[in-house]
């Protein structure tokens, strides 16, 4: 088993309007005639077709093509709308939009040794260039806001803006509205303005336009309005948004031999950042599968038995985001309803019913040809200010799949050819990049847009200078070992030396397979030869052969372990879920014991089987409460706690929190709990049991508690910051009160943040490169408002590097920023699964491992018995 996390590509209906017919809303109702089941079934297997059977250029070719709208260029009355219109919409009901990066939340002015000056000052200076763009505007710029009344009130947005654009030569052409607020680059003549307009009908209406706010470029409202007409911008390049990002599907690269396309695109936000407000974009690609869903229901059709057919297909298909063939939109799917099919109706508004079949046929002149396919269901969300929507019915003939399943995933050489068009070195990423601008400048419709705002963007990218801390040395059981910084990996460094503490294999258990009898044999003796090098101990293992069955798995188990064994190590015959889960649940809750669990494929390759074998005792050490090494920590008496959260949302509906703390000086023993929470819950509730635990704990190894606790917390969306400091650190605050009134440590709270556009690009002899592991970024790119940095701490050999954010949003421990800087960069050495830097401290990447276990196999509480190990590796 891997143990890393998959997870689906989520998207969003993107906007207001779908042409889609939906059931359920208000006023379209619809009739389903009811089938028995199993009505449905496949006909014989036929090669689905490509989407992409147009030719293109140089490897590439086109990708499904758009139909119009109708005959007419209508849309039919009475159809659910899903995304034609950009809604001008800058605050949810409560007031803020969760996706602008927590604007407004300024944690920096609380924390009172960083107000001057939160830059470090260690390290060797590097110039360094990143994928964002300084946002311009003319001098004395300014937005003005005005709220727009109407009497009589009209409900209907079209029809407001329809009335209030009467008074063009008034407002100009130049505006953004929403119904109720307008936004215009120029300010009127009179505070308050008041018009007539004429309804079709002949009613007069009193319009009332009242100037509200003069907004600076800075304000929070101004940087939302800014994204606002961006995205605007990347509409009338003719990008096409998929979820937050926009996508062109008119260049789409084709992966013919595994019939996938990628859609090129970008990612963007406009943000005020240290000196000024700047547009950081990123390259962006959206893989689609060149089948529809029928296709899919067609082959799982002939894999599985028919009374399992359908729970199949809701396993697979629940949860995946489709795409809809005809208009290019993307819906998430909710349900399979099987009692309908494409010859069922539903009414118009006009009070007249249509069959899906001959709506698509007249719509968009698609044709359907399996007249008995079930319908999928996507729930609609609700937008601001309207009735809740009904779900949106999609056909799946018409619908194809996005992104990539697990097989896909786990298909090296699919993986690898996907790779060559989406994981882009730093100069093909920064020309890629440096394009979007350039579409920008030449369009003459966009730069008159820019012009009318008085608005325009940097044509070169930022740079500036950044800082490479020096290299750790590694530590182990008395050497010392120098690694290359290049590579940021020691596996060959310390090859053969002693670990710091090496747990004895006294009496543990090997369990196989008969057809995996050999493989297990060679583990064994490849283990005899690894292991004394390393310091450990070993005995022969117990060896037991059991049938290919869980059943056999536990009964073996429940029979065999004794008070005495170590650790219990499984030789899987395949990477079946349910085989491991059921070992992975009985040894961590009801029987604590630490196991290990490898799939027979991978010890069956001659080539790499010393490798493997060095690889599975290291972890295996581990899991019995080992330590493999350390690096120079200066600081001290101080804890360190790793926090992230697994969302369980497919089998478990439930999110599990990984709570991880150190327990020594040197940071090589942990202590380990998890919480189990509701479903989709983010903000860990039981932080305050975790934290008296992880004292508890300390202070038996120590015999004192610690004068500091520094908290990494992962995991942490857009959107959530004002929660944390509002709900997680007073917990944590409560927590050390209660441990007593004269203990009084010093706390620091910092955010982490892996999922982040930001790019670095080094300068070398006029060309681009992955900065080295140790850089660190905390000028220009970081935010005003926050103590922030960035930290390069891992290398890659293909493609770009990608950052890791940190945010401290609770620091009284007043060290200085350098401090702050090395101690993190130290702790991304300390992770045992690897012998090389990884992209976060160690703490948050055993969080993450500990819930992802728990929720995928476990669903429960491990016990307490194995929380000072690290048994989830």
């Amino acid at each position: 088993m891997t143990g890393r996390a998959r997870a689906r590509a989520r998207g969003k209906p993107p906007g207001q309007e779908a042409a889609t017919p939906s059931v359920g809303a208000t006023p379209v109702q619809q009739t389903l005639p009811r089938q028995p089941p199993g009505h449905w079934q496949p006909p014989q297997p036929r090669v689905p077709p490509s989407v992409s059977e147009e030719p293109g250029g140089r490897g590439r070719q086109r990708g499904p093509q758009s139909v119009p709208q109708g005959q007419d260029g209508r849309r039919p009355e009475g159809l659910q709308i899903s995304a034609g219109f950009q809604e001008l919409s800058l605050a949810d009901r409560g007031g803020r939009r969760r996706d602008f990066h927590d604007l407004g939340v300024n944690t920096r002015q609380a924390i009172e040794h960083v107000q001057e000056s939160k830059t470090g000052s260690s390290g060797v200076m590097i110039k360094l260039t990143a994928n964002y763009f300084r946002l311009t505007s003319r001098p004395q710029w300014a937005l003005y806001q005005y709220h727009v009344d109407y009497s009589p009130e009209m409900e209907a947005r079209r029809l407001r803006s329809a009335l209030l654009f009467q008074h063009e030569e008034l407002i100009g052409k130049t505006r953004a509205f929403d119904g109720s607020i307008l936004f215009l680059p120029k300010k009127l003549w009179n505070k308050v303005t008041e018009v007539l307009s004429r309804t079709r009908n002949g009613e007069d209406v009193k319009i009332t336009i009242t100037l509200t706010n003069e907004l600076p470029p800075t304000s929070p409202t101004c940087l939302q309005f800014y994204n606002i007409i961006f995205r605007r911008i990347l509409k009338m390049l003719n990008l096409q948004q998929i979820g937050r990002n926009y996508y062109n599907p008119s260049d789409p690269i084709s992966v013919p031999n595994h019939r996938l396309m990628v859609w090129p695109g970008f990612t963007s936000s406009i943000l005020q950042y240290e000196e000024s407000i700047m547009l950081c974009t990123d390259v962006s690609h959206k893989v689609l599968r060149s089948e529809t869903v029928l296709d899919f229901m067609y082959s799982l059709y002939y894999q599985v038995e028919e009374q399992r057919f359908r729970d199949a297909c809701a396993k697979e298909l629940i949860g995946l985001i489709v795409l809809t063939k005809y208009n290019n939109k993307t819906y998430r799917v909710d349900d399979i309803d099987w009692d309908a099919n494409p010859q069922c109706t539903f009414r118009k508004a006009d009070g007249s019913e249509i069959s899906y079949v001959d709506y698509y046929k007249r719509q968009y002149n698609q044709e359907i040809s399996d007249l008995n396919q079930p319908v999928l269901v996507s729930q609609s969300k609700r937008k601001r200010g309207s009735l809740m929507p009904g779900p949106v019915v999609l056909i799946p003939e018409l619908c194809y799949l996005t992104g990539l399943s697990e097989k896909m995933r786990n298909d090296f050489n699919m993986m690898k050819d996907l790779a060559v068009h989406t994981r882009l070195p730093p100069e093909q990423r920064q020309r890629e990049i440096g394009r979007l601008i350039d579409y920008i400048r030449k369009d003459d419709n966009v730069q008159k847009e820019l012009r009318d705002w008085g608005l325009s963007f940097d044509s070169n990218l930022l740079s500036f200078t950044g800082r490479v801390v020096q290299a750790e040395k590694i530590l182990q059981s008395g050497n010392v070992f120098a690694y290359n910084p290049q590579f940021a990996d020691w596996s060959k460094e310390t090859r053969g030396a002693p670990l710091i503490c090496a747990k004895p294999l006294d009496n543990w258990l090997l369990i196989y397979t008969r057809h995996n009898y050999g493989i297990a044999n060679t583990l064994l003796q490849n283990l005899f030869k690894v292991t004394p090098s390393m310091g450990i101990r070993m005995n022969k293992a117990t060896m037991i052969e059991v049938d290919d069955r869980t059943e056999a798995y536990l009964r073996v188990l429940q029979q065999s372990i004794t008070p005495d064994t170590n650790i219990v190590f499984c030789v899987l015959s395949s990477s079946r879920k349910d085989k491991y889960d059921a070992i992975k649940k009985y040894l961590c809750t009801d029987c604590p014991i630490p196991s290990q669990c490898v799939i027979a494929r991978t010890l069956s390759k001659p080539q790499s089987v010393m490798a493997i074998a060095t690889k599975i005792a290291l972890q295996m050490n581990c899991k019995m409460g080992g330590e493999l090494w350390s690096v120079e920590i200066p600081l001290k008496q101080v804890m360190i706690v790793g926090i992230d959260c697994y969302h369980d949302t497919l089998s478990g509906k439930q999110s599990i929190a990984g709570f991880v703390a150190s327990l020594n000086q040197t940071m090589t023993r942990w202590f380990s709990r998890c919480v189990v929470q509701s479903r989709g819950q983010e903000l860990v509730d039981g932080l305050k049991a975790c934290l008296q635990t992880a004292l508890r704990d300390w202070f038996k190894w120590n015999k004192y508690l610690p004068s500091r606790i520094m908290v990494y917390r992962d995991g942490v969306g857009d959107g959530q910051l004002h929660t944390l400091v509002n709900y997680e650190v007073p917990q944590f605050l409560d927590c050390l009160k209660s441990v007593g009134k004269d203990y009084n440590p010093r706390l620091t709270v910092i955010v982490v943040k892996k999922r982040v556009n930001t790019r670095f690009f080094a300068q070398s002899a006029g060309a681009f490169k992955n900065p080295p592991p140790g850089t660190v970024v905390d000028v220009e790119v970081t935010r005003p408002e926050w103590y922030d940095f960035f930290i390069v701490s891992q290398a890659v050999r293909n493609g770009c590097v990608a950052p890791t954010h940190y945010n401290v949003i609770y620091d009284t421990s007043k060290l200085k920023p350098d401090h702050v800087q090395r101690l993190t960069y130290k702790l991304c050495h300390m992770y045992y699964n690897w012998s090389g830097v990884i992209r976060v401290p160690a703490p948050c990447q055993y969080a993450h491992k500990l819930a992802f276990l728990v929720g995928q196999s476990i669903h429960r509480e491990p016990n307490l018995l194995l929380s000072d190990r690290l048994y989830y590796l």
